[in-house]
């Protein structure tokens, strides 16, 4: 009965705003429009999903607990006002009419007790870019056009050398041909849970490399910091959240969300079962271990 009042009153209140009787003064670029900028410039690109939300608001996540310094740095970063650095926010103000039924229910429902969130930290004066430029495929009512997306996403990198900064169970294009344009791949492996007490040290590692290195960065809350000061210090830094694991899900056509089984390893001995030895040539630095 609790969801069903709850549910209730989140599409009461969507439809107000779909309808424009409440005004909704926050603009979010399409996907194509985002990947169309990625590939146009050399801008870096900061993703806020709803887990980043919930943090602002004080919430803990799955693999990050919520501290007041953390709530802080993320809403400055959603207001960040230098137009080199894409943030992205999810594009859920104007119409959920591309979303499956089950999705446009979950982003109604985090909008009854997220939107004023938005509206106090966003820029009315900006036009963000679309956080579904990296979840592309599961929201997705109508998913034929998942393969142009991909298709474009993965001239991004395409001839770049790339460093994949993750967390030991991520595997970003790992079994599939993700990142196959890249011209090298290496990778910095982090903690798999609470990875922004790791930040500083990350950043070390980073700032190693020559600022001729693409960063995609796939580390959960740390990757808003991380990108935020590879940005400031000249690199090109994209923070691709879950990708790899959309990428999955449209590979295998997957009807709905599933597990997947490199998310399971951790121990190199279960790599190199697994047939991944190019990626733990791959690694060069583990932090935390």
């Amino acid at each position: 009965m609790r969801q069903k009042i709850k549910d209730g009153l989140a599409a009461i209140s969507y439809f107000l705003y779909e309808k424009g009787i409440l005004p909704n003064r926050i603009k979010v670029q399409s996907i194509d429009g985002t990947i169309d900028e990625l590939l146009r410039t050399q801008k870096s690109m900061v993703r806020f999903g709803d887990g980043e939300i919930v943090m602002i608001k004080g919430g803990d996540l799955m693999l990050q607990k919520a501290s007041p310094e953390i709530a802080e740095g993320l809403r400055e970063i959603l207001a960040y006002p230098d137009e080199g650095l894409m943030v992205t926010i999810p594009g859920i103000f104007d119409t959920l009419s591309d979303h499956h039924k089950a999705s446009r229910q979950f982003w109604k429902d985090h909008l009854l007790f997220c939107r004023k969130t938005y509206e106090k930290y966003c820029d009315p004066n900006r036009i963000y870019y679309s956080t579904f430029v990296s979840r592309c495929y599961y929201y997705a009512s109508d998913r034929s056009g998942c393969k142009a997306w991909f298709a474009k996403i993965r001239k991004i990198w395409e001839n770049r050398d790339v460093v994949i900064v993750e967390g030991e169970r991520t595997h970003n294009g790992v079994g599939n041909d993700l990142f196959d344009t890249a011209r090298s791949i290496e990778r910095i492996i982090c903690p798999p849970s609470d990875a922004y007490g790791a930040v500083p040290a990350i950043l070390d590692a980073c700032v190693g490399y020559g600022k001729d290195r693409l960063f995609v960065l796939s580390v959960g809350v740390a990757a808003k910091f991380l990108t935020v000061e590879l940005f400031k210090r000249g690199y090109r830094a994209l923070d691709i959240g879950n990708m790899d694991m959309e990428y999955e899900w449209y590979v295998r056509r997957s009807p709905g969300k599933i597990k997947l089984e490199k998310h399971e390893l951790t121990s190199e001995e279960a790599n190199r079962e697994a047939g991944y030895t190019q990626y733990l040539e791959q690694i060069k630095t583990r932090i935390g271990s």
